[in-house]
């Protein structure tokens, strides 16, 4: 049977320099990372599904904003609403057929959302 033998150690009591040197980070960013709303629709347990031939259309009250494909990956873009969203929308989710899947709304303050299901 081969002994085991144990890796070095380098924390803060050993020789090592990486614990000496300061790094300066540089500021965390305040702003939206996404520029349009930006939709998921996922399973349970997060994978995306194959959202081919499925659209969105979101909605202010009863006024249509925009309608917008989903692409293969479960991910459509409101290229008309911009981030962090100031008020809260109506999402319905439906295939080229017309079948409505899901309908969600959407509150404001955000810049992605996740459908689940």
């Amino acid at each position: 049977m081969a002994n085991r033998v144990k890796p070095p150690f380098f924390g803060p009591k050993g020789k090592s320099k990486a614990f000496n040197k300061t790094t300066i980070v540089g500021k965390l960013q305040n702003g939206p990372t996404f520029n349009v709303l930006t939709i998921l629709w996922v399973a349970g347990n997060g994978v995306p599904f194959n959202t081919t031939g499925f659209n969105a259309a979101l909605y202010r009250g009863n006024r249509l904003v925009q309608t917008a494909r989903f692409d293969r990956f479960g991910v459509v873009f409101f290229s008309r609403v911009g981030t962090l969203t100031t008020v809260s929308y109506r999402l319905v989710l439906y295939d080229n057929a017309g079948i409505i899947f899901r309908r969600r709304t959407i509150p404001a303050g955000v810049q992605a959302f996740a459908v689940i299901g």
